[in-house]
C-alpha cells in the first residue's frame, strides 16, 4: 500500500504532489503560475532543493531533496516543520487567489501526497514521469511551452534547479534529451506514481 503521507526526514527524496479541490483549476494565467513559483521559493527553497517539477492548470508535480538537519531552525522537528511551511504556502497562494478572482473557499486539495523515493533509477524515472506529465494528460505534445523544469536543465542560463545533480544522474545532457525523447512504460514505477 503506498503511503500518501510519508514523513520528511533530512537528505531524503520526495515525490511532492497535489490538484484542486474538486479538480478544480489552480492556474488560470502565467502569472498565476510565476505567482505560485515565487511562493514556494518563499516557504520552501530554504529547505527542499528541487530537481524536477510541472505545473499544469488543476494539478502540480515536485521532486525534491530535503536539505540536512542544519537547514533548520535548531531543535526542529523536520516533518512538523514542513508540513507547516506548505499548508502557509497553500493558503498564501488560496488568499492571493481567491482576492483576485473573487472566490472563496480552499483551493488545494486538504492533505497534499508525497511520497519517499529509494533508489536512483526511480529518481529518473520520476524525473521524466514529471516532465512528461503535461503530454500525458494532452495539456501540450511536447516539452516547449509548459511551466516545468525540463527547460531550465537544458538551459545555461542560472537556475535554482539540481540541474548538474539531475544530468548526472541521466548521465549527461544528451542523454537526458534522448530518455525523455522516448515514450515511457510507467508499470515499473507504478507504486511511486502519486495520481
Amino acid at each position: 500500500m503506498k503511503e500518501y503521507h510519508a514523513p520528511f526526514k533530512p537528505n531524503c527524496f520526495y515525490h511532492i504532489y497535489n490538484r484542486g479541490n474538486n479538480k478544480e483549476k489552480l492556474f488560470l494565467n502565467d502569472d498565476n503560475y510565476a505567482f505560485f513559483l515565487h511562493k514556494w521559493e518563499y516557504y520552501l527553497s530554504e529547505y527542499l532543493d528541487v530537481w524536477a517539477y510541472c505545473l499544469m492548470p488543476n494539478h502540480f508535480h515536485f521532486l525534491t531533496e530535503v536539505n540536512d538537519q542544519n537547514s533548520f531552525p535548531e531543535k526542529t522537528f523536520v516533518n512538523e516543520f514542513l508540513e507547516k511551511r506548505f499548508k502557509r504556502l497553500f493558503s498564501s497562494y488560496t488568499l492571493s487567489f481567491n482576492k483576485v478572482y473573487d472566490r472563496s473557499g480552499s483551493l488545494f486539495q486538504k492533505r497534499f501526497k508525497r511520497l519517499k523515493i529509494s533508489s536512483n533509477s526511480y529518481l529518473l524515472a520520476l524525473i521524466h514521469y514529471i516532465h512528461h506529465n503535461p503530454i500525458h494528460h494532452n495539456f501540450t505534445e511536447n516539452y516547449d511551452g509548459i511551466y516545468s523544469s525540463y527547460p531550465a536543465i537544458l538551459s545555461k542560463s542560472p537556475t535554482k534547479i539540481n540541474r548538474d545533480e539531475v544530468l548526472n544522474v541521466f548521465g549527461g545532457r544528451s542523454d537526458f534529451i534522448k530518455i525523455h525523447a522516448k515514450e515511457k512504460n510507467y508499470k515499473k514505477i507504478k507504486h511511486l506514481i502519486v495520481e
